[in-house]
C-alpha cells in the first residue's frame, strides 16, 4: 500500500505542478492591458492624489502605456522616466507629495541606449504601484513599469 500512496501522492503533485506551470506561462504570456496617463490617479485626498481603480486592479500585471521619454540622466541606463508631454526638468527632484502626476518610472530588462525625448513611445512591462526609492539611486517613485522594453509607437 505503501507504494501506491507514494506513486499517487507524486501523481497529485506533478499535476499541480504542470497546472501551475501553466498559469504562470499564461500570465507571463498575456497581452499587456493598456493604460494612460489620465487613468492613473482617482480622487485627491487630504494625502495627496490615489491611485485609480484601474491601476489598484493592474498591480504587478503585464500593461503597455504610451508616451515621452524624459531627459535621462546618462545616454545609457535601465531605466527612464515616462511622460505624458516632452518634459526638460529633472522628475526626481520632488518629494513624493510633490510627485507629477503624469509621469512614470521604467525599468528596463537591460541597459539601453535611449530615444529622443520629443519622439513618441510605447513601454512594455509589469506595473508596481507605490512609493517605493531605488536603493542604488535614492530616486522616488510612486509608480513603476518593471522589466520593461520600448519602441516607437
Amino acid at each position: 500500500m505503501t507504494g501506491f500512496l507514494s506513486r499517487r501522492h507524486f501523481l497529485v503533485g506533478a499535476a499541480t505542478a504542470a497546472i501551475l506551470t501553466q498559469a504562470r506561462v499564461r500570465q507571463a504570456s498575456a497581452s499587456p492591458s493598456p493604460l494612460t496617463f489620465d487613468e492613473l490617479y482617482g480622487s485627491f485626498s487630504a494625502l495627496g492624489l490615489t491611485f485609480s481603480d484601474k491601476v489598484k486592479a493592474l498591480a504587478d500585471q503585464p500593461v503597455a502605456m504610451q508616451g515621452f521619454m524624459a531627459p535621462p540622466l546618462k545616454a545609457e541606463s535601465n531605466f527612464f522616466v515616462l511622460t505624458e508631454i516632452p518634459m526638460a526638468l529633472c522628475p526626481f527632484c520632488s518629494t513624493d507629495a510633490d510627485w507629477p502626476d503624469n509621469i512614470v518610472v521604467v525599468y528596463l530588462e537591460k541597459t539601453q541606449t535611449f530615444e529622443q525625448a520629443n519622439a513618441l513611445i510605447e513601454v512594455r512591462g509589469r506595473l508596481e504601484v507605490g512609493s517605493w526609492t531605488d536603493p542604488e539611486t535614492g530616486f522616488l517613485s510612486r509608480l513603476r513599469i518593471v522589466d520593461a522594453t520600448f519602441g516607437r509607437a
